[in-house]
């Protein structure tokens, strides 16, 4: 991810299973929980392991010098093999974090939406001292938000979005889909949009446009798998 600084992402049901045979560092969940970060030794390289997953899985990204990072990868990968562990790329990735909600900067995220939109409020410490934005997001907080990101799944689960599609709503294009693409663990399209908040609370009817075609749809809450984030917390 640098000049110095290579990741390497280790998410699913065994990750535990392959970081445990690879380091002497205790990663149970009851030493090394959810949000820790630990410097563990992975063949003698010093890796940061951080307990995040942008997949919602169990899981660690684990940060190493660039100039380990083939060695490094090698010694996960053939770790990994007991349990059927796969390279996967950015798509699959893309396609597990939509069913979480997790927002993707510059399409989700990015400077013409502020956090109370996003559904990222929480994440913004109002009580710190005067911060860039904080009084245009105080402003927003006190009138109220016109605009929120939401998720919606195509009725057809055979149809599929791309994003930047209109989104019609009550006869009128409303939004445009930020990103999208197909949950595989819920058998449907998904896609995320800014809508005004009237009129687009979970469980609205709207139509995406596809190449002139409108695409039933339907407002869902987030995340759409599991919500209590059990899996990410084992």
């Amino acid at each position: 991810i640098s000049d110095e600084l290579a990741c390497v992402g280790l998410w699913g049901p065994n990750s535990r299973n392959i970081l445990a045979s690879i380091t002497t560092g205790d990663v149970s969940n009851e030493v090394f929980p959810y949000l820790a970060a630990r410097e563990i030794t992975v063949d003698q390289i010093k890796v940061l392991a951080v307990r995040i997953s942008y997949v919602g899985e169990l899981g660690w990204e684990l940060y190493c010098p660039a100039e380990y990072a083939s060695r490094f990868w090698d010694v996960v990968w053939e770790a990994g093999q007991e349990y059927g562990a796969i390279a996967a790329g950015t798509t699959a990735q893309d396609s597990l974090r939509l069913e979480k909600g997790y927002r993707l900067w510059g399409s989700d995220i990015h400077t013409e939406y502020n956090p109370l939109q996003a559904g990222l409020g929480f994440a913004v410490d109002m009580g710190k001292p005067d911060f860039i934005g904080s009084e245009a997001l105080a402003n927003a907080r006190s009138t109220g938000v016109k605009k929120r990101l939401r998720c919606m799944t195509l009725d057809d689960p055979s149809r599929m979005v791309m994003g930047k599609e209109p989104i019609w709503l009550d006869g009128e294009v409303a939004g445009y889909v930020t990103s999208a693409g197909y949950g595989y663990s819920i058998g449907q399209a998904i896609a995320l949009g800014y809508l005004p908040v009237s009129g687009s609370k979970p469980g609205s009817h709207l139509e995406i446009e596809y190449f002139g075609e409108r695409l039933p749809a339907t407002v869902r809450s987030m995340p759409l798998f599991d919500p209590k984030n059990e899996r990410l917390r084992s």
